[in-house]
């Protein structure tokens, strides 16, 4: 790890102990149970310090106040959601996480656990008192300690996307791109069948259950011509194809005893792209109103701290070439080691939750890129869908876009990061090294161009993830469906060209 990101972790501890002193003090003053329940970002504080017998007795309170607005009701109800969200995700203690070690590591002792745990690389929360282990853990500690995967007894490659090392495929494209004089090349299309199936006993019969399932936008030199299918039920309603975050919307009947499934096939075909930058011909950015949003704070999750800011003067220093500053971001926070993550809603603030973590998944790395290249005047934006291979891989994802003058909107995928080959005996490619800085490959499907924007038309109860928007939302009158009461499924075909 390298010395920013260990400046990264000490700053953590701070964070973490400056929200502690916070939380004692609200219990312990004798205003502090009236004022915690009368601010929704006092009992957030609460929360995320693990407060959650004290922060539930405070909402309760606060539920009981007359006059009370209908904003700061559901901000508070909001708060309870979370903290049982956070249970859901920290279901394991200590001997649970040894045991599911142990199925990999079975002479796992406990003095190796207690330093794993000390060295940051097992996800914990104390809850009223009570450490609590994310319930990834268990996978994620193989991905973060090199020591930790060497004591597997049964070593197996992880399930990544196989675009992720440099290949044949990335070459094809950019001599594509080269050839053709132009950044979207070798299309391809393919037909795509989403699912999503509610949980028998879920919503009492006869109740109707309504479901919104991602549906890809219209994106020029990315992804075209969009063809629907067919769907289950056959009555459906779209998102505007404007919509930041596009869905498939409909309604059906719960039977007793019975799943309840929704459906949709549809077909569209797909781009690479490829931008041949120079950084010498990049300009620095003139904002206009049309790109002052993209380098603006936009709060919970873009803001620009002050250990945002110190992290960026030292990965930045003195370079001032906007593509030269983003392939330093970049390249920095393509060090941050992949882990799976805790749900999004359960999480104040992504991008400042991925610097002081250690790991994050592709939508926290992302994230946390994008709130640096705004902070350095680098227009950039966000956009999530799904990514899969032939041999039946596919997976949720997020990358993103930013702006370079004269090239305009150009891709990045930082999770993928720069391209290196399988094997270290293997040649590497200059030219190819970023290529998922300003070049994208052809097989994903974005379904939104923003994060945490509405749906059309609108949820009523609590989104599952206020955040993205790649598995499904589910509702009935009783409330929000949660993902423990339903799953979904992806699958794609290759079409002929028409």
């Amino acid at each position: 790890m390298n010395r920013l990101l260990q400046m990264a972790h000490v700053a953590t501890a701070a964070c973490w102990a400056t929200r502690l002193l916070l939380a004692s003090a609200l219990l312990a003053a004798p205003f502090a149970a009236t004022w915690a329940a009368e601010t929704p970002a006092g009992i957030a504080a609460l929360v995320d310090a693990g407060q959650f017998q004290a922060t539930d007795a405070d909402i309760a309170q606060a539920l009981n106040q007359p006059g009370l607005d209908a904003a700061t009701r559901d901000a508070l109800l909001f708060q309870r959601e979370r903290m049982r969200r956070i249970r859901y995700d920290f279901a394991l203690d200590a001997d649970a996480l040894k045991a599911r070690i142990r199925k990999q590591v079975p002479d796992l002792r406990d003095d190796e656990f207690r330093d794993w745990d000390e060295h940051g690389l097992l996800e914990r929360m104390a809850i009223d008192g009570r450490v609590m282990y994310f319930k990834r853990d268990a996978s994620n500690l193989f991905r973060l300690s090199a020591e930790a995967a060497a004591r597997r007894a049964h070593p197996a490659p992880f399930d990544d996307d196989p675009l992720q090392v440099l290949g044949d495929y990335h070459r094809q494209v950019r001599a594509a791109a080269l050839r053709e004089h132009r950044s979207s090349v070798l299309p391809h299309r393919v037909r795509i069948t989403q699912t999503l199936t509610v949980d028998a006993g879920a919503v009492p019969a006869g109740q109707t259950v309504r479901a919104w399932i991602p549906y890809p936008k219209s994106l020029p030199g990315q992804q075209e011509d969009t063809r629907y299918v067919s769907s289950e039920p056959a009555k459906h309603v779209f998102a505007p194809d404007a919509a930041p975050m596009r869905t498939v919307y409909f309604e059906k009947i719960a039977q007793a005893g019975s799943p309840t499934t929704f459906s949709v096939t549809y077909e569209l075909t797909i781009y690479a792209q490829y931008h041949a930058i120079d950084p010498a011909k990049v300009l620095p950015e003139k904002i206009t109103p049309v790109l002052a949003p993209y380098v603006a704070e936009r709060p919970p999750h873009l803001v620009f701290t002050e250990q945002l800011r110190l992290f960026s003067r030292q990965v930045v220093g003195d370079e001032k070439n906007p593509y030269r500053i983003a392939q330093k971001l970049f390249a920095t926070v393509d060090e941050i080691p992949w882990a799976g993550a805790r749900e999004y809603s359960t999480i104040p603030n992504l991008s400042d939750y991925t610097l002081h973590a250690g790991h994050g998944d592709c939508g926290q790395q992302t994230m946390l890129l994008i709130a640096l290249l705004r902070l350095n005047g680098i227009p950039a934006r966000w956009q999530s869908g799904a990514i899969f291979a032939d041999g039946g891989y596919n997976d949720i994802h997020d990358w993103g876009q930013l702006y370079l003058a004269p090239y305009g909107w150009v891709p990045m995928d930082v999770t993928f990061g720069r391209l290196h080959p399988r094997a270290q005996a293997e040649p590497g490619d200059a030219a190819l090294e970023w290529f998922y800085l300003g070049g994208l490959d052809a097989w994903r499907v974005a379904f939104n161009s923003d994060y945490g924007r509405g749906f059309v038309p609108a949820k009523r109860s609590f989104r599952s993830d206020n955040v993205d928007s790649q598995r499904g939302e589910v509702e009935w009158r009783g409330g929000n469906l949660y993902y423990d009461q339903w799953h979904y499924g992806f699958s794609w075909t290759p079409v002929a060209p028409r």
